[in-house]
């Protein structure tokens, strides 16, 4: 692409490549131009969306209709337990659960016939119908896509898709025509908060770092997204990485910094690639670098790769592994906006906060702010996983209810059993029990009730998961990431995981339960970062809305969902039995005892808790206990 010299060049360019969005925006209802948009994103592409990809375009190539359709690659539309994912434009027709050799047959459909795949089409639960368009689907009715917009619209890989799409509309307005107290105080005005899970205002982050006197200052972009389950910064950087390239240098400018810095972790290789793709184009493009729009404003953005450390999603972490240092966090003040990276302020923001800045700043602050709720402006991504139907990425108005996002979005619980809690804030939050499934999710709501907002994680739970493990889950996995500078985080946490192991090996005892809570409590005032601060919150959270689950754990000395291996008994039904010896034959310590066609006995001394009988029972005569 040539040279982007000044704006008027950057919305010519936007009406010459117009044409590129015309047919996905259904403004040409009747047209014989076909474009199938297939999933990017790192679950459709394990699933073979890539190789889907090339037989498409061979079929269109094999059928001599490359004037007539195109195929090429988009990012994640979210649906990603039901990918890869085929949208085909202008009709809005939704494929699921596509494979390689379903390419041909859906070119043939759609360019030849004038049909649908039917057997494609994604099949409602509720109503037992196929719904063949994405908008007719319920996973989709509720959401509002900001930050997410281009993701399934454009291809990741293409600035000139990006720009069709009033990509780089917002940075030549604020380079041009704004002053930089002017983009501030427009984002302050949208009332965007920070969506890496503090909620500190963006403006207001903005407004200090500006303030901050410096010759030099720096834009980071945190993409070290850690929590278990969460992949909303990931999707992001596959499907739409220039709308952070555009927003770093909105911010660059608008706080005087001329120098941003992308932290993203290794285990990112396909976000890595799409951004090392997309920095290469914006510069080639005169949209980044040395004298962006002919106005004097240099910017530029680096690459530093993170080692997968969780506690490097703390800000001051963050900064001290890009110095080159240990990932361990440091008392605030001063707040990085003061004192960042080198000692020089610094703005940091995570990727979902700096993907809605372009739409804000194109389509006004008063547009944004109209949506969410009172104290928690917008929309917020959250990554629904765990028992639940349509497991994925959402994107819902803040305000929203968690019911409407599991059973209207999500679809309900797996295999209709009995919803029991859904965890938000990953290992930082809390469990959100079923009478508060009408709870408004926004920072402060969350708060009241125990948990977080957090990143966007939201693990479902159900009736066969065993509250006590659950926690403890969360509990090993903050134990293993902890950096160890302070003693709360490094022993008592420790402490605490030793405590809920011998809950769930059944030597626990009531007193334990006191000790744990006086130590969380402990932690929660003691700890030096937001990890350590947060990280007794599934215990203290799980404890307060299930104290009756622990207490069968210490004093019936029973695990009621039956997970924790060393509670668990099994038993035989007398009166199911019908003495196969199916079980006594696959027991590998010959606990199982009784003759053919009469009631088996299994010897609980013996038994290892393998589970291999309960396998094997044709008559499910074996329950656990």
């Amino acid at each position: 692409m040539e040279r982007i010299k000044d704006l008027n060049c950057l919305l010519d360019k936007q009406r010459e490549l117009e044409h590129i969005m015309e047919v996905r925006r259904a403004n040409v209802e009747h047209s014989e131009y076909k474009e199938f948009l297939i999933c990017g994103g790192t679950g459709c592409v394990s699933a073979a969306s890539l190789e889907l990809l090339e037989n498409m375009k061979k079929e269109i190539a094999n059928l001599g209709l490359g004037e007539k359709a195109n195929a090429s690659i988009t990012g994640c539309f979210g649906f990603c337990e039901k990918g890869p994912i085929v949208k085909v434009f202008p009709e809005d027709v939704f494929y699921v659960g596509v494979k390689p050799e379903d390419g041909s047959r859906i070119i043939k459909a759609h360019l030849i016939e004038g049909t649908k795949v039917e057997r494609l089409l994604y099949e409602e639960p509720t109503l037992k119908m196929k719904v063949e368009t994405q908008h007719e689907m319920e996973f989709y009715k509720k959401q509002e896509r900001i930050a997410l917009r281009n993701c399934g619209l454009i291809n990741p890989e293409l600035i000139e898709e990006y720009i069709a799409n009033r990509g780089y509309e917002a940075l030549g307005k604020c380079l041009l025509q704004r002053t930089q107290d002017e983009v501030i105080n427009e984002i302050k005005h949208s009332g965007l908060r920070g969506r890496g899970g503090g909620g500190f205002p963006t403006g207001l982050k903005w407004e200090f770092a500006k303030r901050s006197k410096s010759d030099i200052k720096y834009v980071v972009c945190n993409a070290d997204e850690g929590d278990p389950g969460a992949f909303m910064d990931r999707s992001i950087l596959e499907g739409d990485p220039h709308s952070i390239i555009e927003a770093m240098t909105i911010n660059g400018y608008a706080i005087g910094a001329n120098k941003g810095f992308v932290y993203i972790r290794a285990e990112y290789p396909l976000a890595i690639k799409r951004l090392k793709n997309a920095l290469k184009q914006a510069k080639e493009a005169g949209l980044l670098g040395k004298d962006i729009m002919g106005t004097g404003f240099d910017f530029d953005i680096a690459i530093k790769y993170g080692a997968g450390a969780f506690v490097c999603g703390e800000e001051t972490a963050l900064i001290h592994s890009i110095e080159g240092g240990r990932g361990e966090p440091t008392t605030k003040p001063p707040f990085p906006a003061e004192s960042g990276l080198w000692g020089k302020p610094t703005s940091v923001n995570n990727v979902e906060t700096l993907a809605n800045i372009p739409a804000i700043l194109i389509n006004g602050a008063d547009w944004y702010n109209k949506m969410g709720s009172k104290t928690s402006k917008g929309t917020k991504v959250f990554a629904l996983a765990g028992k639940i139907n349509n497991v994925g990425l959402v994107e819902v108005p803040m305000g929203i209810t968690l019911r409407e996002i599991i059973y209207d979005i999500g679809g309900g619980i797996k295999d209709n059993k009995k919803f029991k809690a859904v965890q938000t804030g990953g290992p930082s939050g809390g469990c959100i029990t079923a009478d508060q499934l009408d709870v408004h999710i926004d920072y402060e709501s969350l708060s009241a009730i125990g948990s977080m907002m957090g990143s966007g994680g939201m693990i479902v739970i159900d009736e066969d998961n065993c509250i006590v493990d659950i926690a403890k889950f969360y509990l090993e996995f903050t134990v293993e990431e902890s950096c160890g500078k302070c003693t709360p985080c490094r022993v008592g946490n420790k402490r605490l995981y030793e405590m809920l192991t011998k809950i769930t090996e059944g030597k626990g005892t009531v007193e334990d339960l006191e000790d744990m809570r006086k130590l969380a409590e402990v932690i929660k005032l003691t700890s030096l970062c937001g990890l350590g601060q947060t990280a007794p919150n599934p215990i203290l959270s799980t404890m307060k809305y299930f104290y009756d689950e622990y207490l069968a754990h210490v004093v019936d000395k029973r695990c009621p969902s039956g997970v924790c291996q060393a509670l668990l008994r099994y038993i035989i039904s007398a009166e199911k039995c019908i003495g196969c010896t199916k079980c006594a034959r696959v027991c590998p310590v010959s606990c199982i005892s009784g003759k053919v066609k009469q009631a088996h006995l299994i010897d609980q001394d013996l038994c290892i808790k393998c589970g291999a009988c309960f396998d094997a029972c044709p008559v499910n005569a074996i329950s656990k206990g």
